[in-house]
């Protein structure tokens, strides 16, 4: 038994921030953003949105495409950054918002890589024949964890929600998945505040070195890909999407150029989404199937790096 990807849902906030708004807000212009970032806008939620209900949004899309209902989804994971509360998890309360009763339910942290280190633990699920139909969702809030006075960072972020059904299959879905994690760079990326007495302790705001996590991302962005590369012995050039991280236009270009993959077959969406964390790869990838893109038969690469570090890549045939 193997897992397949049977259908695919995202769900973007109506509210859109552009570069121009930011000039109004921090000393930064829309060329610097472009030029370093290739972001033009990014989504922003609603005070009164939060990560399970965008998450919900995101799944009907993914249910309705896979031909699925409530009735049909044994396990829920959901990735996320920005949960909706301390506990419970974001998933459980996702989970009584579709309607769905006694399946597993539970988040993934693994911030940007969290929608790959999801996706490759519920093919363990469904290959093994734990469950037939897995929800899986990427869904972020990072509005809500920004310091708006911080130009480096503001700029960089949005808000949105990627979810995919993966289900029992007899053809080979997932081929493989490949996960990694360096918690020595732990203080390199991080939201470093928590709550204690009723208080935010420390820094709730994204805290970034920015050229550390640069060179990092694209040194093992490449050797992951390269590491699945070998597992299903095949070269660059046969895979037909690359499906990266929505990060900083520069770590897509450069980890592409290091492959060398060309950038016609490279999905990119940072452009329209910003930064969107483990929301990210779920929403490029429901663009690229939506949009006509993706063929059945096609190889499709998924990779991220997210604070931590973690790091991980799935390749499977679509």
């Amino acid at each position: 038994m193997y897992s397949r990807i049977i259908g695919t849902g995202s769900y973007l906030p109506e509210k859109i921030l552009t570069n121009h708004d930011l000039e109004n807000m921090v000393d930064t212009s829309d060329e610097w953003i472009r030029t370093r970032t290739g972001i033009v806008e990014r989504h922003i939620a609603r005070d009164d949105q939060t990560a399970s209900d965008l998450a919900l949004h995101a799944s009907k899309n993914a249910m309705e495409a896979a031909g699925v209902t409530s009735k049909d989804i044994d396990l829920i994971i959901v990735a996320t950054t920005t949960p909706d509360m301390v506990f419970p998890s974001t998933a459980c309360i996702l989970q009584d918002k579709l309607g769905i009763e006694n399946c597993p339910a539970f988040d993934v942290q693994a911030v940007c890589s969290g929608f790959v280190y999801a996706l490759a633990t519920a093919d363990m699920f469904v290959s093994s024949g734990k469950c037939r139909n897995a929800l899986v969702v990427g869904s972020e809030i990072y509005s809500k964890i920004i310091d708006w006075s911080d130009r480096s960072t503001c700029v960089l972020f949005g808000d949105g929600a990627g979810a995919v059904v993966l289900s029992q299959s007899e053809q080979p879905g997932i081929l493989s998945s490949h996960l990694h994690a360096s918690g020595n760079y732990s203080k390199v990326l991080s939201v470093p505040g928590s709550i204690s007495g009723g208080k935010v302790q420390g820094n709730p705001y994204i805290n970034m070195e920015g050229n550390t996590v640069f060179k990092f991302a694209v040194k093992v962005l490449e050797e992951v890909v390269e590491e699945a590369i070998a597992k299903n012995n095949i070269q660059a050039s046969d895979i037909d999407w690359l499906i990266p991280h929505q990060a900083n236009i520069r770590i897509i270009r450069s980890t592409a150029k290091k492959l060398g993959i060309p950038m016609d077959k490279v999905v990119v969406a940072v452009d329209k989404h910003g930064n969107t964390s483990a929301a990210s790869i779920p929403l490029a990838l429901d663009l690229a199937v939506r949009d006509g893109r993706i063929h059945p038969g096609q190889l499709v690469l998924l990779e991220g790096v997210g604070g931590g570090f973690t790091w991980g890549a799935v390749l499977l045939r679509w």
